[in-house]
């Protein structure tokens, strides 16, 4: 059976999501029966919203990965969006038994951000293909539909 991904991606720092993208399509590549759909939002807060819209239209998806980076700077701008944007995706994946792989960085500064996106180093990208697959095999345990 073909499961249907969609990864949302923060391309506020594009040159970091990119790698993000990078290595999640990598990781789905390596899968035969995967199918994905990209779509870019400007910020990290935008990303619950996306998925929210996305479990009320057409398209059906049976896992989601989010992506992005956020970089701590000189105000509590940063611990704001950490804190809602995470929060928002928990409260998705428990409130609709979703299968969210969380590939968002949140970093001290750009050196930290580049060595986590870096497929060739830690590969968070490919690494939040993974965990939602794992998540969706749950589900399947689970007989949840």
């Amino acid at each position: 059976m073909k499961h249907n991904l969609l990864l949302v991606n923060a391309n506020f720092y594009d040159h970091i999501s990119s790698m993000l993208i990078t290595g999640a399509v990598k990781e789905i590549e390596k899968h035969q029966d995967l199918n994905y759909d990209i779509l870019n939002v400007s910020g990290a807060l935008e990303i619950p919203s996306v998925i929210n819209m996305s479990l009320h239209g057409q398209r059906k998806y049976d896992g989601y990965i989010a992506l992005g980076c956020v970089i701590r700077g000189e105000t509590t701008h940063y611990d704001m969006v950490c804190e809602f944007s995470f929060k928002g995706l928990s409260d998705l994946a428990i409130k609709h038994n979703l299968a969210i792989g969380y590939g968002l960085l949140t970093v001290e500064n750009e050196a930290q951000a580049l060595v986590r996106a870096d497929i060739n180093q830690k590969n968070k990208g490919g690494f939040a293909v993974n965990a939602c697959l794992e998540l969706i095999k749950l589900k399947e345990y689970f007989y949840i539909y």
